[in-house]
């Protein structure tokens, strides 16, 4: 049976034999988006869960409850005291450390348990985004779901818990003797810079994860590496700021000096030396800790500004757009940190401006990320 003669210009599968079903074009790119779109899903719960945990620690921090667990049992430890008898044996465990015996020595079981729950809550979300990373991981693994290349990137945050987990303990330990009453501050800045990292890492995974690989191919052509090296410089910086307000929460030095711009009426604190040796008031002494926190953030608001007015010049509208949130989360920042100085850290306004920190950490990375992905526009912009 002879075919009638096609035409050149008739598209491909038109003609084709009666009954044949046409090939359903795209299957193998749509798989990989689904898969692409359930590891986000997956990657952003883990950061929710983070940015909870972020706050809690806080929490935790601000309401001296970081050492009513005494021990580090990662799997009996989920476990809460179910009875007074284990009750009694949690608190006697506490009334051991210098800080029941300098801070709390009037304290009760009942008093106890406030603290104690703040601290077992924090442990326990540890514990459960531990638990969602290997459900999602090797579910994802054992489905063959995870796309070429994803393997060792999505092994990461597992890693990083881990390791977050031991960084988390060897703080507490810090303060169970020598007469400490809270944990080591630099011990707390390296605990909460590993939070922002394992944050920063799992915002950035969302970013990637939420375009194709062509498209990010395709957009790196279009990168400014101007706009990427300082938005990094941004970046880095507010990592360091963080730092910082880790070792100004580890020693309240917050509410220590409760004026601005000066403190206690002074441009630069007579205290901030008083320490000896002389390297312990960098961790230690509230006047020099503090005045160091205030010149970080000056620093930070003028290169975050000036590298805003780099990026509001773009000509990506996206790029154009992340930078100016940069810039108005910055401001705000930097106001509600003057608040939370003026009103000497007071709970709701501490946590507030930890949870600033943590928006604003996303925002530089999502303008950083514009910087060397930006999204495709028409030629109008």
């Amino acid at each position: 049976m002879s075919q009638k003669p096609r035409s050149i210009f008739e598209e491909v599968g038109e003609g084709d034999t009666p009954g044949r079903a046409a090939p359903t074009p795209g299957l193998i790119d749509r798989g990989r988006s689904g898969a692409r779109r359930g590891i986000r899903i997956w990657l952003g719960i883990m950061f929710v869960l983070v940015v909870l945990m972020i706050a809690i620690g806080g929490l935790t921090r601000l309401t001296d409850s970081g050492l009513s667990i005494t021990e580090w049992k990662p799997v009996t430890g989920a476990i809460p005291p179910m009875n007074d008898t284990a009750w009694q044996s949690e608190f006697e465990k506490y009334q051991q450390i210098p800080q029941f015996e300098l801070m709390n020595p009037d304290m009760t079981v009942e008093g106890f348990k406030a603290i104690y729950w703040w601290e077992w809550g924090h442990r326990q979300l540890g514990r459960l985004i531990g638990v969602v990373w290997a459900f999602g991981f090797f579910g994802f693994m054992a489905a063959r779901q995870i796309p070429p290349g994803w393997a060792k990137r999505l092994l990461v945050p597992g890693l990083l818990g881990g390791v977050q987990g031991a960084i988390g303990w060897w703080m507490v330990s810090s303060g169970l003797g020598n007469d400490m009453t809270s944990v080591a501050s630099y011990r707390l800045a390296v605990h909460l810079g590993l939070a922002f990292v394992i944050l920063g890492v799992l915002a950035w995974y969302m970013m990637l994860l939420a375009r194709p690989e062509k498209d990010l191919f395709a957009a790196r052509r279009l990168r400014n590496d101007k706009q990427w090296g300082m938005s990094t410089g941004v970046l880095h910086l507010a990592m360091v700021q963080i730092l910082l307000g880790a070792l100004v929460a580890g020693i309240d030095a917050g509410r220590s000096f409760t004026d601005w711009p000066l403190m206690a009426g002074e441009v630069f604190p007579s205290s901030a030396f008083a320490i000896d040796p002389l390297w312990r008031n960098f961790f230690e002494n509230p006047a020099l800790v503090q005045f160091i926190h205030r010149c970080v953030g000056y620093l930070l608001l003028i290169f975050g500004l000036v590298t805003w007015n780099r990026g509001r010049k773009s000509s990506n509208g996206h790029t154009r757009m992340a930078f100016n949130w940069m810039a108005v989360l910055l401001f705000g920042q930097v106001v509600l940190g003057i608040g939370t100085v003026l009103y000497a850290a007071p709970v709701h306004i501490a946590i507030l401006h930890q949870l600033g920190a943590v928006i604003l950490w996303v925002a530089i990375l999502r303008a950083r990320f514009f910087s060397r992905y930006p999204m495709p526009q028409s030629v109008r912009g």
